[in-house]
């Protein structure tokens, strides 16, 4: 019987993409989920729509309170920066800038939000350009944004992404070049479970190479599908908890079920695969 339990889940909200927050938060009440991975975009919020800090406040608290209306809380504020208007290697310094102040914004409204989590990933240089200069350019983009991290007292975990993704952090050695150029004991490690898969990686090396640096895990089966549904199989998925456990890791999973073959029925999706955990995985609660 595992440890970590229902109550140490999150779940991100990216496939409600085609719902309102209040449906997410009712759709996670519903299945018994009580912690949230606030995805930052529309249709649930994103900055740019607010003209002034104290619209977005107006706006992140009303959030707040129906979070906590249904015995909920936000672990981590997950603003979207996959793609335009914001790069953190873009050699146009006004797209650097902009998202510099894009996550200036997320720190605060992370504490509004009432959570000390802010998420990133390095989002991808140019294809056609040198991708040692694009990496450069974004640990000197982190260094910048991680200093606005330290100030606000936000750690802000660091996931490796896939290469479709991104040809910048893929793998366990771009997330330590990463985490050692930019020097910032606030950048921390998100493993993401379907990127390690796709380098070949194995979660205990993560555990070896960064221990208690390593703050978030987004959990899924492969091509971040409906557990249960892939191809890791349940020894697999169940080899992924006994490893957490293992190292006492104590901030739980965040569900990552995100493909847009969910968009048209996501609870169903995110149904599925509470089912599998509770009565595959064993996980109480």
């Amino acid at each position: 019987m595992s440890t970590i339990t229902m109550h140490d889940v999150s779940v991100m909200g990216t496939s409600y993409v085609h719902y309102s927050f209040e449906y997410f938060l009712d759709s996670m009440a519903r299945l018994g989920i009580r912690n949230i991975d606030l995805w930052g975009a529309e249709p649930f919020y994103c900055r740019l729509d607010y003209t002034d800090d104290y619209a977005a406040t107006q706006r992140l608290r009303k959030m707040r309170s129906e979070v906590e209306a249904r015995d909920q809380r936000i672990t981590i504020y997950t603003p979207e920066t996959l793609g335009y208007p914001f790069n953190f290697s873009d050699p146009n310094p006004a797209t650097t800038l902009r998202t510099i102040e894009y996550f200036k914004w997320a720190f605060d409204d992370a504490h509004t939000l009432g959570c000390n989590r802010v998420f990133i990933n390095s989002g991808s240089g140019l294809r056609n350009a040198n991708r040692e200069e694009s990496f450069k350019r974004c640990v000197d983009t982190f260094r910048v944004i991680l200093d606005l991290a330290e100030e606000a007292d936000i750690l802000v975990p660091l996931e490796q992404l896939q290469p479709y993704e991104s040809n910048l952090v893929v793998s366990l050695e771009d997330v330590r070049r990463m985490l050692e150029e930019v020097g910032s004991p606030n950048l921390r490690v998100c493993v993401d479970l379907t990127a390690m898969e796709v380098q070949g990686e194995c979660l205990e090396q993560y555990f070896e190479v960064f221990g208690d640096k390593v703050e978030w895990i987004h959990y899924s089966d492969s091509h971040h599908e409906v557990v249960g549904s892939g191809d890791y199989g349940k020894e697999k998925l169940a080899g992924y908890i006994r490893t957490l456990e293992e190292h006492d890791f104590n901030n739980g999973i965040d569900l990552e079920v995100n493909d847009s073959i969910y968009w048209q029925d996501p609870h169903s999706a995110h149904a599925e695969t509470c089912r599998y955990l509770r009565e595959e995985l064993g996980l109480k609660g």
